[in-house]
């Protein structure tokens, strides 16, 4: 679970030594990074962002 801009860029550049991996909670990339997963696939990550769950609180 990403819970900042650092440690979101960070569990995912860690996660592309993975075979697989989730991150949730990525919504801070959208503040600091723009287009990150574009970036990423155009140096050859397997990378998809998919839309979480609603959550009941």
């Amino acid at each position: 679970m990403a819970t900042d801009l650092r440690a979101s860029v960070s569990l995912i550049l860690a996660g592309l030594a993975a075979e697989e991996t989730v991150v949730s909670r990525v919504y801070h990339l959208d503040r600091g990074y723009e287009k990150v997963v574009r970036k990423l696939r155009g140096v050859g990550a397997q990378i998809e962002r998919i839309k979480e769950p609603a959550q009941d609180d």
